[in-house]
């Protein structure tokens, strides 16, 4: 097979995102729809009914530790973690009631592509590179955001999406680097990864990634996101490549990744 450089992108806060306030009701509704089916969901014989407190609670310490195990590389789906807060409320499990909450919600929210995003991505895959995106998926499934990503123009520039809850796998193991690498036709030898957290940087360097690229330009996270999505600290400005701007990729991707001549 005929290898190609490769560029592949996070997607929340590096391709798209939502404005603070809009980043807090999401996850809210998040938390909301949970508890709605937790709620609805019949007692297992013998279990305790507990209010929408203690319920919502519940699951939100499933969330964490869904986060907590996607920083050692590891995926827990939505399903599964509704599933979990089931089990631990005495009640019987209902994941595709939670997961048809979250499909609606992902389709009635306005997710803002970056500045330059499209024209980033467009330029690359005119210039000839595979362009993909490797995106840990822990509170909504990839194949939802499919859709809305398709609506934003990214069908057609994006090659192919990897989500962390579609595999055994989440940044930053390599091997989801390596297996989104092989399903567009590159190695890591020839890839660099942009992204604008600590899994992505950890995730580039671990699969052995000729670069990644720290983008800054979204860092303005709603707070509770920040805290429920804590990742390991690391010193940004030791990352030698960086950007608050995307449109500063492309040439930047040109240095470190040169295509080769015809």
């Amino acid at each position: 097979m005929d290898r190609r450089p490769a560029v592949t992108f996070d997607l929340w806060h590096t391709l798209v995102h939502l404005r603070p306030a809009a980043e807090t009701e999401y996850l809210h509704r998040q938390f909301d729809a949970a508890t709605r089916v937790l709620a609805d969901s019949a007692l297992v014989p013998g279990a305790a009914p507990l209010g929408e407190r203690e319920l919502r609670g519940a699951f939100e310490r499933e969330v964490r530790r869904a986060v907590a195990l996607s920083h050692e590389g590891q995926t827990v789906t939505p399903a599964e973690q509704l599933a979990r807060a089931a089990n631990a409320t005495g009640r019987v499990a209902r994941p595709d009631a939670y997961l048809d909450e979250l499909d609606r919600l992902i389709q009635e929210t306005e997710f803002i592509p970056a500045p330059g995003a499209l024209e980033v991505l467009g330029r690359l895959r005119d210039q000839g590179y595979r362009v993909g995106i490797v995106s840990n998926t822990v509170g909504e499934p990839g194949r939802f955001l499919r859709g809305a990503l398709g609506g934003l123009g990214f069908d057609g520039l994006v090659e192919r999406y990897t989500f962390s809850d579609e595999e055994p796998w989440a940044k930053p193991s390599p091997e989801i680097f390596r297996a989104a690498l092989d399903r567009i036709g590159s190695t890591p030898d020839l890839a660099v990864h942009v992204g604008d957290g600590w899994a992505d940087i950890e995730g580039a360097r671990r699969a052995q990634l000729r670069a990644a690229i720290l983008f800054t330009g979204l860092h303005e996270y709603a707070p509770e996101y920040r805290d429920l999505n804590y990742a390991p600290s690391f010193d940004r400005d030791s990352v030698p490549y960086r950007t608050a701007d995307l449109r500063e990729v492309p040439p930047l991707i040109e240095r470190l990744l040169p295509l080769p001549r015809p």
